[in-house]
């Protein structure tokens, strides 16, 4: 008999484990982290900037990654923002632009090979699929929360 629990829960694990193995790999050339490639990509996407509590949402990281994450960004001169003001704005300068240019192009790279043997209905119907879980395990924990309060 299948075990779906293990299955669904060691297939997550190792999904996560090689993405920041890919990440690390990646990224590890500009002296950065991980959490510096999901800062880079949402930066990329956002050129008119974002907070860092935006950024963090969006990269799925507490208050404290994103400001020590940023920090070592902008000593390395790949973002600007005045870590002192409140709700500021950081953006990415030309620098840090390009190496977001090559993590976006990498990350695509990336999606491409872990999805290459799927057609364009199978990928849809794949991330349709793997939302409604996220979207149904979120509902299931909130659940849980509420019956202990």
């Amino acid at each position: 008999m299948e075990d779906l629990f293990v299955d669904f829960t060691v297939s997550v694990l190792r999904l996560n484990k090689l993405v920041q193995k890919i990440k690390t790999y990646e990224i590890e050339k500009y002296g950065l982290k991980p959490v510096h490639v999901m800062c880079s990509y949402f930066l990329k996407k956002n050129p008119q900037g974002l907070t860092a509590k935006a950024l963090g949402e969006l990269a799925l990281e507490d208050k404290a990654a994103i400001s020590r994450a940023l920090q070592i960004m902008q000593a390395k001169g790949y973002v600007k923002y005045d870590p002192n003001g409140r709700n500021a704005v950081v953006t990415l300068t030309e620098e840090g632009g390009k190496i977001a240019d090559e993590v976006c192009l990498r990350a695509e790279k990336a999606v491409e090979a872990g999805s290459m043997n799927f057609t364009d209905e199978e990928r849809t119907f794949f991330y349709k699929s793997l939302n409604t879980i996220v979207g149904n395990l979120k509902n299931y924990y909130k659940d849980l929360i509420e019956k202990d309060d």
